[in-house]
């Protein structure tokens, strides 16, 4: 034990001699370390945001959208999912828990002198469950309403801030087009879903109006009309959404495989899209995994340019101080001691270098918040251009990550110091004593 302090001391001595080549040295490993951190914080927080996201579609959920055909495959007339479907996926599908139909129409809100465009949303009182809405006051849609047509409707969050900036919103009439709604309650803020491929585009919640499906079906019908210059369209739609719960998480893929499979019977035309994010998801656990493994590698490299400079330095440091080593030699100290000696120095030094990018990787969440707080100040257009993801995803520590990036540091400080510390041993004890 009193040899080994022995020989730590003589090698702080010896890396406190040249402090700036020492620095320079450890600046590699420090690198290195803080890179692993940093990247795998990065990738985890990226990830998490995006499972997160496919996440609160739903993990049992199956969504099943209306496409519109290209106008080669149809001229006017209907297309997509139809009430006949809805009926009979409920009853004759038995893992399906709920099945939430949905019809999407974009209409003109006001109330008095205010109006916008948004989303009428017609739907059953399972819609808040599905799609984790959070009521704020008031009450969602009843199966009262669905029963008698009622002309009700609940406002999101911001639809009620445009609509009704000031006073209580509850009780009052908006205006639909026009036909009046009775404003029965309010839903909190809603952060917008994800949009996966071509059969789910991202769905904002943001501007809805949610009103009973029997009463859009009545009163909108399934006719929409679409005009444009030169062209007059009719669109006969009666679902845009379809939502299916599953009993359990497990029949999730087989129900999708049945689901898909009975429409497929009745639709000639490519008029509907399937999205399970229970597949998704996996997908997206998968890839993440791919994407840190990706960038762990990427940053090991800096470790390992680190640890190039290790080697260098020590090379340096025996052709400079082959003297010293005659002496030790000639004094006694057998190739043991010397190897042990430049070993340890190596060591010290990648010891340093990771102990400091271990304390520069903890900092890695509150870096990049301040990073991305001075960006938003200095950039604030083109901040706002940015995906939502891109703005708002913060790094979350990977605790694995921590010991691993330390632990490499201390095998790449030994590793590359072995060579070194060898030549040193190996040194002629007459040939060392006349090196000047």
């Amino acid at each position: 034990m009193a040899t080994w302090l022995r020989t730590f001391r003589l090698s702080f001595k010896s890396v406190l001699l040249h402090p700036l080549r020492s620095a320079l040295t450890i600046l590699g490993i420090f690198i290195g370390v803080a890179s692993v951190i940093w990247l795998l914080a990065i990738g985890e927080g990226i990830g998490r945001a995006a499972e997160e996201q496919i996440a609160s579609l739903g993990a049992k959920n199956i969504i099943i959208r209306t496409i519109k055909p290209s106008s080669d495959e149809f001229e006017d007339g209907g297309y997509g999912l139809t009430r006949t479907d809805y009926v009979r996926l409920l009853a004759t599908v038995p893992t399906i828990e709920t099945a939430l139909p949905i019809r999407v129409l974009v209409r003109e809100f006001r109330f008095r002198s205010r109006s916008f465009d948004g989303r009428m949303v017609g739907t059953t009182p399972d819609y808040a469950k599905v799609t984790r809405l959070v009521l704020d006051r008031g009450r969602f849609l009843s199966d009262g309403d669905i029963e008698n047509e009622s002309s009700v409707c609940v406002l999101s969050a911001e639809t009620s801030r445009r609509l009704v900036p000031y006073g209580e919103p509850l009780g009052i009439k908006i205006m639909v087009d026009d036909q009046f709604y009775v404003v029965v309650g309010i839903m909190k803020p809603r952060a917008p879903s994800a949009g996966i491929g071509g059969s789910l585009a991202a769905e904002d919640f943001s501007k809805d109006i949610y009103v009973p499906i029997t009463t859009v079906w009545r009163r909108d019908g399934d006719m929409a009309i679409v005009i444009k210059p030169g062209t007059f369209q009719r669109d006969l739609v009666e679902l845009s959404q379809l939502t299916l719960l599953v009993d359990d998480r497990k029949n999730v893929l087989p129900t999708a495989d049945v689901v898909r499979n009975t429409l497929k019977l009745d639709h000639t035309l490519a008029d509907f899209g399937i999205t399970v994010p229970l597949e998704l998801l996996q997908q997206a656990r998968t890839t993440r995994l791919m994407f840190m493994l990706f960038l762990g590698l990427i940053a090991a490299i800096s470790l390992v340019v680190g640890g190039i400079g290790i080697m260098n330095i020590m090379l340096a440091t025996v052709t400079e101080r082959t003297h010293e080593i005659g002496i030790r030699r000639a004094l006694g100290a057998k190739r043991r001691d010397i190897t042990r000696q430049f070993l340890v120095e190596s060591t010290v030094l990648s010891l340093a270098g990771g102990f400091l990018g271990v304390l520069a990787g903890l900092l890695c969440r509150p870096m990049s918040v301040w990073i991305r707080s001075l960006l938003f100040q200095w950039f604030p257009e083109a901040m706002e251009t940015l995906p939502e993801l891109i703005r708002t995803v913060e790094p979350r520590m990977v605790s694995w990550s921590i010991p691993l990036s330390f632990a490499i540091s201390v095998f790449v400080g030994i590793g590359f110091g072995v060579y070194p510390a060898m030549r040193a041993a190996q040194l002629d004890p007459i040939e060392a004593l006349r090196h000047e």
